[in-house]
């Protein structure tokens, strides 16, 4: 589950009788304000909102392999960009034979970060909202599980850096020139980027 930017509300993904799709929920009315927001045959998962809360990013297999949509947050169809065709999700990545998933929307809006797979590897890069601009900033063996500065301008992620190897936490910025690795005590993963403290 993730939090809307003003921490009101959860999207998350339900399975039910084998079906997985996107779910809002108010948390103070609780259960009783669930909303279904995708109704597709195919498995939509890990959906994170724009910074205004008004879109949602998540994964979808419903093409062929796992992709990335965009949505409204109310579940209205929305004019997609590239082909202007009204629908209820747009798909914004379409690179063949590659597979998308762990998308993240940057607190500026201007990019979301993903995981990408292709040929047995896994990448972290970063796509506009339009489905342009996309950039493949790392690597590595298997780098995974991107989260954003409060800035939105770093991402921090996991790295296995070889087959048996334990997973380390690393950064890198959107020009792709700075990797770094960030030191804990033992193996790490899934990292999370606290905000702002004013």
């Amino acid at each position: 589950a993730r939090f809307s930017p003003d921490g009101r509300s959860i999207a998350f993904a339900r399975s039910i009788s084998g079906n997985t799709d996107i779910y809002v929920m108010d948390l103070a009315r609780g259960g009783s304000s669930e909303r279904r927001l995708t109704r597709d045959s195919g498995v939509d998962t890990s959906p994170s909102f724009s910074p205004d809360g008004k879109r949602i990013v998540f994964e979808s297999d419903r093409g062929l392999g796992p992709q990335l949509y965009i949505m409204n947050e109310n579940g209205e169809p929305m004019q997609c960009p590239g082909s202007g065709a009204r629908e209820q999700a747009c798909r914004i990545t379409f690179e063949q034979g590659a597979r998308f998933g762990d998308p993240v929307w940057s607190p500026r809006g201007d990019w979301i970060a993903f995981t990408i797979q292709r040929r047995g590897q896994f990448a972290i890069g970063v796509i506009q909202p339009d489905g342009k601009g996309m950039r493949v900033l790392t690597d590595g063996y298997q780098d995974e599980a991107p989260s954003w500065s409060p800035n939105g301008r770093v991402i921090a992620f996991q790295r296995t850096a070889s087959k048996g190897a334990g997973p380390k936490l690393y950064s890198v910025d959107l020009t792709a020139r700075n990797v770094r690795r960030v030191p804990t005590p033992r193996d790490a993963t899934n990292p999370t980027w606290g905000p702002l403290l004013n």
